[in-house]
């Protein structure tokens, strides 16, 4: 459904002397099969909607080919976008119509009749926690309506492909879990195929068949959540013992088990292989040795400590980015998704309607 080989993105920032290239995109090769849920996971500013946008024909690359569903983006973009749903992260609603109204619109632009359109939208608008809208204006929709409308919007022609960018930005938590359950049916009832991009690890782990992971530009991992995860080297375990004098014995038994270990204040931490096992001996160790406790913790680790692994940096600092965004009303971060890719009205606008 998707194949694409170095796909660039080269932006231009700056004026005069000052003008400088930015490559948002530095050569991705990307493959997504037919019925396939991809979680494309990255901090602000790595390259994922530049991407998004490239795929949905809405940047044309700087230099590589990608086709998604079997048609070039740079040569055929008229057949890409009547093959796909796109729900952005800027949204596409205009504010001066019925919601119900531009959803069966947009649905006729893809060449529904008005009466799927209508059946279709209203089953939309129940499934997403919007029934009672259908005659609503979005500029009197709450923030997380606009976003599920957004949603709708991108689905109304059940496409076999569907780009979601960022989709729960916004929503509160119940909102989310609802969507998550119609993401997750788009591909067991309507064969679907999903490409997600998220700041939200639970996200990507509940949802995704398989994990893409970009920084700065590049595809840095790209496997499932499970497999990325045993890349990481072992559980993490944090011994908090009760006593200053006993953390280096702390430290040093811990260290018999685990490469590298951490001492901060009288907590003790490192990674075992195989916790599970190794955890009771060590427990018996410490406490012939005369070392107390006062807890002990072991975690697997996570998508974040996968990113940490092969970056360098933390994935939950873009998480808490977009949280404080959504309270804020803004996109994550406060800033365009991508340098120099601030969305245009024309660019808005390509994601309404199949022809434009």
């Amino acid at each position: 459904m998707i194949h694409a080989r170095g796909l660039v993105q080269t932006f231009t920032t700056g004026r005069g002397k000052e003008k400088k290239a930015v490559q948002a995109v530095d050569g991705v090769d990307l493959d997504v099969s037919e019925g396939e849920v991809v979680g494309f996971l990255g901090p602000n500013g790595a390259g994922k909607t530049t991407t998004l946008r490239m795929l949905t024909t809405l940047l044309k690359p700087t230099a590589g080919t990608a086709t998604v569903a079997g048609y070039d983006v740079a040569t055929q973009p008229v057949q890409v976008r009547r093959s796909i749903g796109y729900c952005s992260q800027v949204g596409s609603t205009f504010s001066g119509a019925y919601a119900g109204d531009e959803v069966v619109d947009h649905g006729m632009l893809y060449g529904m009749s008005r009466k799927d359109a209508v059946a279709k939208g209203q089953e939309l608008f129940d499934r997403l926690q919007l029934d009672g809208l259908w005659r609503r204006m979005p500029k009197n929709m709450s923030g997380g309506q606009k976003r599920r409308l957004d949603i709708v919007m991108g689905l109304i022609h059940s496409p076999s492909l569907v780009f979601l960018d960022e989709p729960t930005t916004g929503l509160d938590p119940q909102a989310r879990a609802n969507l998550w359950e119609h993401i997750a049916g788009l591909r067991t009832e309507q064969g679907a195929t999903v490409f997600l991009t998220t700041h939200y690890l639970d996200e990507a782990d509940a949802l995704a068949d398989r994990i893409v992971i970009i920084d700065r530009g590049r595809i840095v991992a790209s496997d499932t959540s499970d497999n990325l995860k045993a890349q990481v080297a072992g559980d993490l375990v944090d011994l908090e013992v009760s006593a200053d004098e006993h953390v280096v014995v702390a430290r040093d038994k811990l260290g018999s088990l685990a490469p590298d270990v951490t001492v901060e204040g009288r907590h003790v931490r490192g990674r075992v292989s195989r916790a599970g096992r190794a955890v009771p001996g060590l427990l018996r160790d410490l406490e012939s040795s005369g070392v107390a406790l006062d807890s002990i913790e072991v975690a697997r680790p996570t998508l974040d400590d996968v990113f940490l692994t092969l970056t360098g940096r933390s994935l939950r600092d873009a998480e808490a980015a977009a949280e404080g965004a959504a309270e804020e009303g803004g996109p994550p971060g406060g800033v365009p998704p991508e340098a120099g890719a601030t969305p245009s009205p024309t660019t808005t606008a390509t994601s309404t309607g199949a022809d434009r």
